[in-house]
């Protein structure tokens, strides 16, 4: 799978998912430290990208694009420390196939995970 992790996370995780036999890069090695959120999800697109991201804007995009894909990897509700980050992606990799990665957002908390798929409905 390939994998691009944006700026709120750090460029440690592009290198852990790399040493799982993944393409990953952090947005900072793609000289997007300052890329809207927008460039971003249209470059992981282009290049066939889930994006890994703690920013709660990538959601509301996709759902306003109606765009089925790039799949997102949601980190949300707090602060977590890097071996948190790497469990609960772990534990997301090994539930949630690359197909379905591809196309869906996977919301993850520190108390469960939840798949939703694209597009999303816009909410009003």
């Amino acid at each position: 799978m390939k994998f691009v992790v944006d700026m709120p996370l750090s460029p440690q995780l592009a290198v852990w998912l790399t040493r799982q036999g993944h393409d990953a890069v952090h947005a900072l090695e793609l000289g997007l430290d300052r890329a809207s959120d927008i460039t971003i999800l249209e470059r992981a697109r282009n290049e066939g990208r889930v994006v890994v991201t703690a920013d709660l804007d990538y959601p509301r995009l996709l759902a306003l694009a109606k765009a089925e894909r790039p799949g997102l990897i949601l980190f949300r509700g707090g602060n977590y420390t890097e071996q948190e980050v790497v469990e609960l992606i772990s534990r997301a990799l090994e539930k949630i196939s690359t197909e379905e990665l591809a196309s869906s957002i996977i919301v993850i908390e520190k108390s469960r995970i939840r798949r939703r798929r694209l597009p999303l409905e816009p909410s009003s």
